[in-house]
């Protein structure tokens, strides 16, 4: 999606945390960078955490594998931050996505990528600090550390969107050009409609602008997303501070059914 956003979104600076009393078969669906792992300077500063793979195994045990990662990086960049540790996850905003027994669906790579790969490949030259990563389906410029130029990176942005048909998605620091498809709204639904996830009730949990779609889709559905960081006009009903805030929520919500397993392991 880009930067315009409906007005009619509440401020998440009002919004309440989320509950830790879920409906009894509910479903978590989970953004990584931002979310599940700091935002840092570099894509590839981000790595395997043995926390964060702890915490996923026993949320998969308490939601019954009804958790899934919905991210904007690649599949095997996932596999890897993550060690294999999620099954579903929803990759380049959705244009890849992986069901919780294994298949894989892909969109074929628009036409238009190869200009848009070399324009922002040359750009990212001409500017210390300006990051390009290609993620096949998708080509991306991070500016977070080159603050300065984002009005020039976003217009450059805006005119191979309209010259190549290539959706503009902006997020965080980064503006990226993608092949037209799937976004994380229609992935979180495509997961609704299989099993485990089937009937559930969907929460998503995510910080950047592209995750307004999945916070649309499981408010549609009956359900609920929790924006993390910084208040802005949002679809999500809930906000935590931070990725801190996240861990501490999400911990909580093991915290019953570890207690169970512990009482049925003593009896």
């Amino acid at each position: 999606m880009t930067a315009a956003q409906p007005v009619s979104r509440a401020e998440s600076v009002d919004l309440p945390p989320p509950p830790f009393d879920l409906p009894r078969r509910s479903a978590l669906f989970l953004d990584l960078d931002g979310t599940l792992a700091p935002i840092m300077p570099r894509p590839d500063d981000v790595g395997p955490d043995p926390s964060r793979a702890r915490l996923i195994a026993r949320l998969r045990g308490a939601f019954e594998d009804r958790v899934a990662v919905v991210s904007g990086r690649a599949l095997p960049d996932l596999d890897h931050i993550l060690g294999g540790g999620v099954t579903a996850i929803a990759a380049v905003h959705g244009l890849v996505r992986r069901t919780a027994d294994g298949a894989v669906t892909s969109r074929e790579p628009h036409a238009g990528l190869e200009d848009a790969r070399r324009i922002l490949g040359e750009l990212a030259h001409c500017e210390r600090g300006l990051l390009f990563e290609d993620k096949e389906l998708s080509v991306a410029l991070h500016y977070r550390n080159a603050p300065a130029c984002a009005d020039a990176v976003i217009e450059a942005a805006e005119r191979l969107s309209q010259a190549t048909g290539l959706v503009l998605q902006l997020g965080d620091m980064v503006a990226e050009l993608r092949t037209p498809g799937a976004d994380k709204g229609a992935a979180v639904r495509a997961f609704l409609r299989e099993p485990p996830f089937a009937g559930a009730t969907p929460v998503f949990v995510g910080d950047d602008l592209t995750d307004e779609d999945g916070f649309a889709a499981v408010k549609r559905l009956g359900g609920f997303g929790v924006l993390v960081g910084e208040a802005r006009p949002t679809e999500a009903l809930h906000h935590l501070a931070d990725t801190a805030a996240v861990y501490r929520w999400l911990e909580g919500l093991c915290a019953p059914v570890d207690a169970l397993g512990a009482h049925a392991r003593a009896a």
